[in-house]
């Protein structure tokens, strides 16, 4: 196989039978994509964000949700604008790697990977816990039998939504907006009913008690908010998935960046509605060591019986709908660095008639899955089982999605100044110091993560595997890198690596000029 050096990595040549078996069907709209969005990160109006009222009291999170929110509306802005003009799978990936080279390319898609494989074992781990209370309730099972064990309804999940994301982008795509509707109409429902159920009491905002000094709107003090800001991030987390779906997307330059604002704009609605009814039912000092805050929302109000156990099935959609649609972003993600040698390349493999990257969608569960069992254990041997694991994995969760967030908001500010040539049919209304104001934020959310000593030893352990996948890198990858649309885009300058609808193939004799630096208006750099 022959071989180039570019600079720190190495190329090598395939032909055009290896993008034959790494193809993509384009299917997604508008309101499939607003529904990606949404729906990835609509469990977190359902669970996560409450651990916040305990971390930071109901003050702390409250304005740590506002720090967070700002942080966001930068993030999709600026990605709004560089989805459209680097309409590539590789998203994220895909912005740092022409802006950055392919060390800040791979930098941050790997940050990027393990929020969307630690996401959905964070998710199905609260999905195992709501259904094994859901089942023991209904039917009155006494003891723990191993089928109805969170960990086996885990599996079962994982099985389940990893099988539906294969089947095809059209099944993907309609399961999502479905999930999406139903959890958007299970949270309206919940809205009015605490409106109307009489309930609704002010107080419980401030059931916290205060430490010495404090008062009970901060009752953790100002030092209450950093440790509030990862789970603030939950009401957001995955909204940046979008452009992983610009090769499936039927108008990428114009669908993508309305569906990521418009997304944004809903979830800024739906938290602020959960965090003040939410805790407008149930004491923010119970709602803060919860599980299922949404569950004992609505056993608040219809009580505890048959009902509420009926109506916690019903709200179990939520959760599906985010970790069914970040199995999705996970398996593009995954597929992109793959498909361009950051990853091994068989990961990027596509089913021969779906177009599926089922390969990549098989072994994220796999990680996931295992992830989820490993915390579960741990979460056993130190007690109350259920908010630790959710905590701790929610934290490692969001130790790369910040990483992903400051290298994405560089990128922009990078991508302005040596590529203002390339064709942006979307430019953000907060330019640059928007940019530069969310990745500020993003790193002060990530210094936030190490002020919580119960999850401390979750975020080391996703440092420790993000130093040894730059280690990887270091060693192999960068030496079987392939010039995949994103690195093409890169190495031309934006001159070309466009996918049209057709796909994407170079000829071998069109790999040489490029890598030769025979294209574009300068020459490759590494």
């Amino acid at each position: 196989m022959a071989e180039r050096k570019v600079g720190s990595v190495t190329y090598q040549e395939v032909g055009e039978e290896y993008f034959e078996k790494r193809g993509l069907k384009r299917h997604a709209a508008f309101w499939s994509l607003w529904s990606l969005g949404v729906a990835a990160v609509i469990s977190g109006d359902f669970y996560g964000w409450n651990v916040g009222l305990d971390a930071g009291g109901f003050g702390g999170l409250l304005i740590a949700t506002i720090v967070v929110a700002i942080m966001y509306y930068g993030l999709c802005f600026s990605i709004a604008e560089m989805s459209p003009a680097l309409p590539h799978t590789g998203g994220a990936y895909s912005f740092a790697r022409s802006a950055m080279g392919p060390w800040g390319g791979f930098i941050t898609g790997l940050a990027e990977n393990m929020e969307y494989v630690i996401t959905p074992a964070v998710v199905v781990s609260a999905m195992g816990f709501l259904m094994h209370d859901i089942v023991k309730g209904l039917f009155d099972i006494a003891g723990e039998p191993w089928l109805n064990s969170p960990v086996t309804w885990m599996a079962v999940f994982y099985v389940i939504f990893v099988g539906i994301n294969i089947a095809g982008i059209e099944a993907t795509m309609r399961f999502t907006v479905i999930v999406n509707i139903v959890a958007l109409g299970i949270l309206s429902v919940f809205f009015i009913s605490v409106l109307a159920s009489g309930k609704f009491d002010t107080a419980n905002w401030f059931a916290v008690t205060p430490e010495p000094g404090n008062s009970t709107f901060l009752p953790k003090g100002i030092g209450g908010i950093f440790p509030a800001i990862p789970f603030a991030i939950w009401f957001f987390l995955a909204i940046e998935e979008l452009p992983l779906a610009a090769e499936e997307s039927m108008d990428p330059r114009r669908d993508i960046p309305r569906a990521t604002i418009w997304g944004m704009t809903t979830l800024v609605i739906t938290g602020a509605l959960t965090l003040f009814l939410n805790t407008g039912v149930v004491p923010a000092s119970d709602l803060g060591v919860s599980a299922t805050p949404l569950f004992d929302g609505f056993k608040a109000i219809f009580g505890e019986g048959t009902s509420a156990e009926l109506l916690g099935l019903i709200g179990l959609f939520g959760l599906i709908a985010s970790f069914f649609t970040i199995i999705y972003a996970y398996g593009r993600n995954t597929y992109s660095l793959s498909r361009a040698g950051y990853f091994p390349k068989w990961l990027s493999l596509t089913h021969g008639t779906r177009k599926t990257p089922h390969v990549a969608l098989i072994a994220g569960a796999i990680v996931g899955y295992a992830l989820a069992v490993l915390m579960y254990w741990l979460g056993q041997q130190g007690g109350e089982l259920a908010g630790k694991v959710v905590g701790a994995l929610l934290y490692m969760a969001v130790f790369g999605a910040v990483i992903s967030y400051a290298m994405q908001c560089l990128s922009f500010i990078l991508l302005r100044r040596k590529m203002p040539h390339i064709h942006r049919p979307y430019r953000s209304p907060v330019g640059e110091w928007g940019a530069a104001l969310a990745g500020i934020l993003a790193v002060v959310s990530l210094i936030s993560l190490y002020s919580n000593a119960d999850y401390r030893p979750g975020v080391y352990g996703t440092l420790i595997y993000f130093v040894l996948g730059l280690l990887y890198f270091a060693i192999f990858g960068r030496h079987r890198l392939v010039l995949s649309p994103e690195e093409e885009f890169a190495l031309t300058k934006g001159e070309r690596g466009i996918p049209d609808e057709a796909g994407f193939v170079a000829t071998r004799e069109e790999q040489e000029a490029i890598l030769r630096g025979e294209t574009g208006d300068a020459p490759p750099s590494g």
